[in-house]
């Protein structure tokens, strides 16, 4: 096991489930965003010529990176390889093959979550960063859900619904009772935070953009 990190005790009050959903909510938002960019056409003419394509390619990519997301999910709430695959278009033993190191790394990451860059001074996150941070994730992605209207009103449209650590089997908060515990802020403490995850002062933290 790697040393503790400012991020262990909010990460342990999350169920594995519960963290596999909010990083495929965190790819989600990914692919929502790129694919708004395709939307409008005001800024077509000043556009390299198969930058259109270019983006759409993107698209594709993030979209894969979600249904491995998706998939990740799926298996840890007890998903078989059978029910996956047959909404992949294909068998059981080809949808294990095809998602199995994707699944390893992801339960590995869980027994060293970070590993310690050239320096041997900063932490290199290796959970996703909605896994490793889920606090900051909920979030962000509880405001990004706001403004995007989706559950209109609803402030907590992805932290209310996470399964909790030892929550299994109790009823999953409503909107409006909220999620089983507060999103984390991003002010002062959160800076606080942010600066603790490296082992020294002097080098920076990862950036919770790289996911």
């Amino acid at each position: 096991m790697s040393e503790p990190t400012p991020y262990d005790d909010a990460r342990a009050a999350y169920s594995r489930q519960g963290l596999a959903r909010l990083v495929l909510s965190d790819h989600a938002r990914d692919v929502a965003d790129s694919a708004a960019g395709l939307v409008g056409t005001r800024h077509d003419a000043d556009t390299g010529l198969a930058g259109r394509a270019s983006q759409a390619r993107q698209l594709v990519e993030l979209a894969e990176q979600a249904l491995v997301s998706a998939v990740v999910y799926e298996v840890e709430r007890g998903t078989s390889w059978d029910q996956i695959a047959a909404y992949l278009g294909t068998s059981a033993d080809e949808a294990e093959d095809r998602y199995s190191p994707a699944l390893g790394a992801w339960k590995d990451a869980f027994e060293k979550p970070y590993r310690l860059d050239e320096t041997g001074r900063k932490r290199i996150p290796q959970l996703p960063t909605a896994a490793y941070d889920p606090d900051w994730a909920c979030a962000q992605l509880d405001q990004w859900a706001l403004l995007q209207r989706i559950g209109i009103d609803d402030r907590q449209a992805v932290s209310a619904g996470l399964v909790m650590a030892n929550a299994a089997d109790e009823p999953l908060p409503t909107a409006e009772s909220g999620p089983a515990i507060a999103p984390a802020g991003l002010g002062p403490e959160r800076a606080q935070r942010d600066s603790a995850l490296t082992i020294d002062t002097e080098a920076e933290p990862p950036s919770h953009g790289d996911r």
